[in-house]
């Protein structure tokens, strides 16, 4: 598996077999400034072939790493 193999935020968050802290890892590099899209500064585009993500969602996956830590 590779980080273009995940699309959406949330299919790196939901997926069954990465260690939260694998999670968190990808998604903070997708909210990483590097990741931004040109002049579309709430856009972030994960790697060089993937469709731009909006960086709210980024976030919301992160968060809801959150919830799930704290049950």
């Amino acid at each position: 598996m590779s980080l273009s193999d995940f699309r959406r935020p949330f299919d790196v968050a939901r997926h069954p077999t990465l260690e939260p802290e694998v999670k968190r890892a990808i998604l903070a590099s997708w909210a990483s400034d590097a990741a931004a899209v040109e002049g579309r500064p709430a856009l972030r585009r994960p790697t060089p072939r993937a469709r731009p993500v909006p960086i709210d969602e980024v976030m919301a996956a992160l968060r809801s790493l959150d919830g799930k830590e704290a049950h």
